[in-house]
């Protein structure tokens, strides 16, 4: 079965999130995602607060740019997650924006090694071992969690380009694509992570109800992406979302924009979409 979910949008205010998260918690909503965009909401504090404020909600972090954080913090923050709130948890990294990561002084030479070396100290870590690494980026000496979660999560990797997409199937055990990606792109991706085993794919599709065309159309443009996104009624938004699972999607996440009211958004996708999608 796909799994369907809502993000919340960065662009809302941090304290609207608890009503947010308890109306997609009642509604049935499968996941939440909260994105960490600069210089918005902090993505590991917003989403500790969402599976706070829930009981069942799963709530993924899309993403967590990797040239913000020492890898030892990550897997701390993580941790604690984990051994909270169990299987709710959904963390994601990546390169984060490039434009913003110079922004803090934060920008890597080479984004694919520190990406590369950044998850698979993460892993490690996660699953209670010890590491000692002394890498282009990420330098560990002796380092090992007091407090490693029971279960390590599954470690979700935001990806694009071909290597990225290939190094995400080498270290993740998921795969985020953004927002604006078509089914032929998730159908594309998906032979290019070529993961040795099983392996989520996880996809943003803009997605409004009614007739909202042309407010995607303007958000493709402004973003320049391939796709526009899905809109329409709640049995028009379930065809869309079964061409991306038969693309090869596990995951897809339907994304609002900034003017939508994002309680009433995840309702719509639990209520009215959810039971729609096979």
């Amino acid at each position: 079965m796909t799994t369907l979910g809502a993000i919340y949008l960065p662009q809302h205010p941090p304290e609207e999130l608890r009503d947010v998260a308890r109306a997609a918690d009642r509604a049935g909503l499968d996941e939440l995602w909260l994105w960490e965009d600069c210089f918005l909401n902090g993505g590991v504090s917003a989403s500790a607060a969402a599976l706070a404020f829930t009981e069942r909600l799963r709530v993924g972090i899309g993403i967590m740019p990797v040239p913000f954080r020492n890898v030892a913090a990550t897997a701390m923050e993580v941790a604690t997650l984990s051994r909270m709130f169990g299987d709710r948890v959904l963390p994601g990294i990546g390169h984060g924006v490039q434009e913003w990561m110079a922004q803090v002084g934060a920008r890597a030479a080479s984004p694919l090694t520190l990406l590369r070396e950044h998850a698979t100290a993460l892993r490690a870590l996660l699953h209670g071992e010890e590491v000692t690494v002394s890498g282009r980026y990420v330098q560990l000496d002796a380092v090992r969690l007091d407090w490693p979660p029971p279960s390590p999560p599954a470690l979700y990797v935001a990806a694009g380009g071909p290597k990225t997409l290939a190094l995400a199937g080498q270290v993740g055990d998921a795969t985020v694509l953004a927002g604006g990606t078509s089914p032929a792109e998730v159908a594309a991706a998906r032979d290019l992570i070529a993961a040795p085993g099983p392996h989520e794919l996880v996809v943003f599709v803009p997605a409004l109800p009614g007739d909202s065309a042309h407010r995607l159309i303007a958000w493709q443009e402004k973003y320049k992406h391939s796709f526009t996104g899905l809109s329409g009624s709640p049995t028009e938004i379930a065809e869309g979302v079964a061409s991306f699972a038969a693309a090869g999607a596990t995951k897809v996440i339907l994304q609002p924009l900034p003017e939508d009211d994002p309680a009433e958004y995840c309702r719509w996708v639990a209520e009215e979409v959810r039971p729609l999608v096979g």
